[in-house]
């Protein structure tokens, strides 16, 4: 049930939910140099960790929130391992095989997962300015999947098995699809903040043996400064601006009308992919992405009153 919300209200919450999807997608993009210089596990291991050093006391449980559950502490955990640990694993290594545009042409697929996902476990119904928006996505990702793309810059490491990497990016869907699903479930009985710092722990938790292990065998000193200030950057964006943002913006918007706003994610990866990593991007994309915004446009439009 949501809770009744003035107009500002809900253009803040749209607002939070658009700006954490764009920040997603930028990360996601900019994460290729980080792939290159550190082992997956490693890297996952090193962002729980330095996002955790930057919020211990978003840990202190506030006055009037109730002590959690047995049920919301396994939602919380199911939140970080589906929606922190593998979503970050899968789309790490898939990145890392396949070129920025290409994840997002499959990334353009997690509105329509989120709200089928929604509708299934929330019962959340699907109005019909939603399921438009959905069909623009969809029409959005079918047109990119007849539209070839090629990397400018430097080809991924694991180019030889692309459909590894695609594989490995809709699995990233899926945890993506269940991470705004379980979240609306949490923001009804956590705050934001508390959410955040909660995944994260299990995150640095769960990476914790991995990264051990790679971390014996890594050598420090040969990684660049640039890549390091890239590193903090990308941990405090993953695990903290980001999450807060959208569970601050989940807390007044139905988890299939917060789906739409994921469309915003393929869309920043891919742009970040053209202007920073020397990615191409041809008219009909940009004409794929103006269908995955007009989504976006047709699920925020303010419904007409009686």
């Amino acid at each position: 049930m949501i809770p009744p919300r003035t107009s500002y209200q809900r253009w803040l919450a749209y607002g939070c939910l658009a700006l954490s999807m764009s920040l997603v997608g930028t990360y996601v993009a900019l994460s290729k140099p980080l792939v290159a210089a550190f082992p997956v596990l490693l890297l996952a291991w090193l962002r729980f960790g330095i996002a955790a050093l930057a919020m211990p006391h978003w840990l202190r449980r506030p006055h009037d929130e109730p002590p959690m559950t047995s049920r919301t502490r396994g939602l919380v955990f199911l939140e970080s391992f589906l929606g922190n640990f593998m979503f970050s694993i899968c789309m790490l290594f898939g990145v890392s095989m396949t070129s920025a545009v290409s994840a997002g042409v499959i990334m353009a697929s997690i509105p329509a997962v989120v709200a089928l996902a929604s509708w299934f476990f929330l019962r959340e119904r699907i109005t019909l300015r939603i399921a438009a928006a959905i069909v623009c996505a969809a029409l959005g990702i079918g047109l990119l999947a007849f539209v070839p793309t090629h990397a400018a810059g430097p080809e991924p490491s694991r180019a030889a098995v692309p459909w590894l990497g695609n594989l490995l990016v809709f699995c990233a869907v899926l945890c993506e699809a269940a991470y705004a699903v379980i979240g609306k479930s949490l923001t009804g009985k956590l705050g934001p903040k508390r959410i955040a710092s909660l995944i994260n722990l299990w995150g640095f938790a769960l990476s914790t043996p991995f990264g051990i292990w790679f971390a014996l065998q890594f050598d420090f000193g040969a990684v660049r400064s640039g890549i390091w200030l890239l590193l903090v950057v990308y941990a405090m964006a993953a695990s903290i601006w980001t999450v807060w943002l959208w569970m601050t913006g989940l807390r007044h918007v139905p988890a299939a009308q917060a789906g739409i706003f994921t469309v915003l994610l393929p869309v920043s990866a891919a742009l970040m992919g053209v202007w920073v990593l020397g990615e191409s991007l041809s008219a009909v994309q940009l004409s794929a992405f103006g269908l995955a915004l007009l989504g976006v446009v047709l699920a925020t439009w303010p419904a007409r009153r009686a």
